[in-house]
């Protein structure tokens, strides 16, 4: 018979040793369990690795987003320590009690375990019900008992707290069981410094290698929208549509003429009235039978009016009359109200970028306001002690390249380069770059995107704790590109340091980067055949400039990525397949020029 376990979590600990010492602001001390891990609480990870205890205590202070099946209480006296937590959840246990039977097995975690998982719930429980021991705890990697992290026998958990004439400040080894067993388990260290907890988010990003079309499809799919905003047509430019543009008026608002011609009514011939028809003009009186009036195109057809004759197909008479040329066809050159849209009309879909036609065609349309997300905002951080903008080089120096450029090609992509900047490396300075993102939506870093000394990327992502969307890609250059979402929603993409690499990767990437964040409608991409594939040939897929060759591309052999000369005189850059076939195509990525 499988036994019945409840589960007591503690998450009351706050730890001194989590202080950040390189911040003098940082508080003394940290609520470890409110920490986050692979973008989750330490405390909701371990309430998610006792989902499948029949029911679950909370032991701490008071916490939002846990879910309403799970009872919170808190120790007596508050920062009691651990015996005190579980006092307090034996207490809970009870309280709940009266409609079902005591459980045969209790639980035990802390919520300061950032790899915990329910399998080693499962193991801990599947080891104490094959034994006789009074409990049973896990063993870590480094061969520590974690007696906070352990299943109970419930008489036994019961019997060892009522023994004790005071719970506060009492150690778990004093009431430890002398028949306990301990199992070793894997990935259940627990975090009690700031290097702990590097080391957990670090081992919780995904190390995988992806496929270009799995990894922009991961990041369209990870990050969420901008918000929306309503704002005036005029200052639309690099935003996409969040709703949809209906029409307010209908077009042509009345009958207007299509053409220069005569506005006529009744058979002919007709008598030429002296008045014209501009447009724009009101004052025109309504035809009778037998009368016409000259009309320019665009002009409001005239009340009463029963077609439009276009110049080239009326002839005068001598008494000054107008009639249709016998050889030509019946046709009316009037424009009628609506008859290109009515009022209601959805003219543009969600999701379409605001360009100068969608523009003119709100104008027309009546429409002055649009709903859009955008223009995505962005900073370009350059890093390397080695970089320098202005003065001369000292040995070893390099000059910045990217900066000056970088803002154009991502453009091109949709980004609106607010600001660029140097950047040492330092994990100092990486943090503050990536900590003071408030007026922009992306940031944009050239290098540290490896795993050298002196990359510093990746740890600072690590350290805050970002969300890893694409941790590498399989393709070259750019195999080392990052994109992750900080925790504020900030979106970061981590470029290589050569410069051709930084722009192939940033032409491949940030495009998705900027569908995903406007909503944009996610295009078909411009496919092309090579002239010479088989010269390009390669185990992984690569990224090299191309020029229109005929019908084709031809794509440059021999390519260097620590300049940009290879995108002088060139037309786009083509993602090239693994082993191209000589009729394989490959996709196109336009230069911005």
């Amino acid at each position: 018979m499988t036994p019945v376990c409840d589960a007591i979590v503690l998450a009351g600990g706050r730890g001194s040793r989590m202080a950040d010492p390189e911040h003098s602001t940082s508080p003394k001390e940290v609520d470890k369990p409110a920490l986050t891990v692979g973008g989750r609480r330490m405390v909701d990870i371990a309430v998610d690795a006792v989902s499948n205890c029949r029911r679950t205590v909370l032991v701490g202070p008071p916490r939002d987003g846990v879910a309403e099946h799970v009872v919170q209480t808190r120790e007596s006296p508050a920062g009691g320590g651990p015996v005190a937590a579980l006092a307090a959840g034996l207490r809970s246990l009870d309280d709940t009690a009266h409609s079902v039977h005591a459980a045969d097995l209790v639980a035990v975690v802390a919520a300061d375990i950032p790899l915990l998982d329910s399998a080693a719930l499962e193991s801990l429980i599947d080891s104490i019900a094959h034994s006789a021991a009074g409990a049973v705890f896990a063993r870590d990697n480094a061969g520590r008992t974690q007696f906070l992290l352990g299943v109970w026998q419930h008489t036994t958990l019961r019997s060892a707290v009522a023994q004790l004439d005071s719970v506060e400040g009492v150690s778990m080894r004093r009431i430890v069981p002398v028949d306990h067993q301990v199992i070793a388990l894997p990935d259940i260290e627990d975090c009690d410094t700031p290097a702990d907890l590097l080391a957990a988010r670090l081992a919780a990003q995904p190390s995988q290698t992806l496929e270009v079309a799995d990894a922009l499809e991961r990041i369209r799919s990870s990050l969420p929208p901008l918000p929306t905003r309503r704002i005036t047509l005029q200052d639309s430019a690099g935003t996409v549509l969040a709703e949809p543009l209906v029409s307010q008026t209908a077009l042509p608002a009345v009958d207007i003429s299509a053409m220069d011609g005569y506005a006529v009514c009744g058979s002919e011939p007709w008598t030429l009235r002296p008045q014209i028809a501009y447009a724009g003009s009101v004052d025109i009186t309504g035809l009778v039978d037998g009368t016409a009036v000259r009309i320019a195109t665009g002009a409001a057809v005239p009340a009463g009016a029963t077609s439009v004759v276009r110049d080239e197909h009326v002839t005068h008479d001598p008494d000054g009359s107008v009639r249709r040329l016998s050889a030509t066809a019946q046709s009316d050159d009037t424009r009628r109200r609506g008859e290109d849209w009515l009022p209601g009309t959805e003219l543009v879909s969600a999701g379409t970028p605001i360009d100068a036609a969608v523009r003119s065609v709100a104008a027309s349309a009546e429409v002055f306001d649009v709903t859009v997300r955008g223009p995505v905002r962005g900073r370009v951080v350059v890093s390397g002690n080695e970089i320098r903008s202005t003065g001369p080089l000292a040995p070893g120096e390099t000059r910045d390249v990217l900066g000056s450029v970088l803002p154009e090609y991502l453009a091109h992509c949709g980004i609106a380069v607010v600001d660029v900047t140097l950047l040492d490396d330092s994990a100092t300075q990486f943090r503050d770059v990536l900590t003071r993102t408030q007026d922009v939506d992306v940031v944009v870093v050239v290098g540290a995107t490896g795993g050298g000394a002196a990359d510093q990327l990746r740890s600072t992502l690590a350290l805050l704790d970002a969300k890893p969307i694409v941790g590498r890609m399989r393709v070259r250059p750019g195999g080392s590109q990052i994109t992750a979402a900080l925790p504020d929603g900030t979106v970061v993409l981590g470029l290589p340091g050569n410069p051709l690499a930084a722009v192939a990767t940033a032409l491949l990437t940030a495009p998705a980067i900027v569908d995903a964040l406007t909503g944009r409608t996610v295009r078909p991409p411009r496919m092309g055949l090579l002239s010479n594939a088989a010269d390009v040939g390669s185990a992984v897929p690569r990224l090299v400039p191309v020029t229109v060759d005929g019908t084709r591309w031809r794509a440059d052999i021999q390519v260097r990525t620590a300049h940009l000369a290879h995108l002088v005189g060139r037309d786009a850059l083509a993602l090239v397949p693994a082993e191209i076939s000589d009729d394989e195509p490959v996709t196109i990525l336009p230069l911005p020029y």
